[in-house]
């Protein structure tokens, strides 16, 4: 996960808000989250308390855990769109709310903008994010975070990330085999907007990309600004899988520019 293979960046002038890259990552010797024990992930979690109090410099920060959160934390992390919650159907059916909310929590470094999920679908999920659309700044952050808690974990406990010579690593859910990566952008695209939702649907298809609305993977869609990611997770690298997402974006902000020209936007 090298940031300088990555070429340019996205378009200053595109109308985009956020950015945020995430993975997910198992650790051996711990069961996934459809099969984990009680007592397993209070594993994980005890050795992710342990390799968090590791981290330095811009990754360092606090973890807060679910069970027991007092409501001043807890209200912080719903204004920073920060807390997962229970409640998802799927994840329910697959048994992975089991012990809600034993064994879960949040970790995030004092800027806000390197988080690790502990124990939601995956054991972990590791995530980078910042405002605007500075995608090389927040993929640098978060190979520097993955590296930084791998070897804290292998420290603490010597235990690795699973990772299969085939599928790539590990996840709960087999659509995030390989990188488990997804690298995304909240952009406004009126333009596209005007023209309907079928048609930015079949161009991201074109372009390896997915499109969803604000609220997440089953959230809807409101307005104008759209999340824009990666469709792949296997068969690509992570450099490869960015790079798809910057010169995407950087397409579409540009044909959304000749639409909205057309429609008079």
């Amino acid at each position: 996960m090298d940031v300088n293979k990555i070429k340019g960046n996205i378009n200053p002038k595109a109308p985009v808000h956020s950015t945020r890259i995430r993975v997910g990552r198992s650790i051996d010797g711990f069961g996934l989250s459809p099969g984990i024990t009680k007592e397993q992930r209070f594993g994980v979690e005890n050795l992710m308390r342990k390799a968090f109090a590791n981290l330095k410099g811009d990754l360092a920060g606090s973890y807060f855990p679910l069970t027991g959160m007092n409501e001043k934390v807890r209200q912080q992390l719903v204004d920073d769109h920060f807390l997962f919650v229970s409640g998802d159907p799927n994840l329910k059916m697959a048994g992975m709310e089991r012990d809600w909310p034993e064994g879960r929590g949040i970790f995030h470094n004092k800027d806000k903008t390197f988080l690790t999920w502990v124990n939601e679908e995956d054991q972990l999920r590791i995530i980078s994010m910042q405002k605007g659309g500075d995608v090389k700044a927040v993929f640098d952050r978060l190979a520097r975070g993955i590296k930084a808690v791998g070897d804290s974990v292998k420290a603490e406990s010597g235990k690795d990330f699973m990772l299969d010579s085939k599928y790539g690593y590990v996840h709960s859910c087999p659509t995030n085999l390989g990188t488990g990566m997804r690298a995304s952008v909240h952009i406004d695209l009126p333009g596209y907007t005007k023209v309907g939702l079928t048609v930015l649907q079949a161009r991201c298809e074109e372009l390896h990309l997915q499109p969803r609305g604000t609220r997440g993977e089953s959230g809807g869609q409101t307005g104008v600004t759209y999340d824009i990611s990666n469709k792949h997770r296997l068969g690509y690298s992570e450099v490869e899988l960015v790079q798809k997402m910057i010169d995407g974006v950087n397409i579409l902000h540009k044909e959304d520019e000749a639409l909205r020209k057309a429609h008079g936007i």
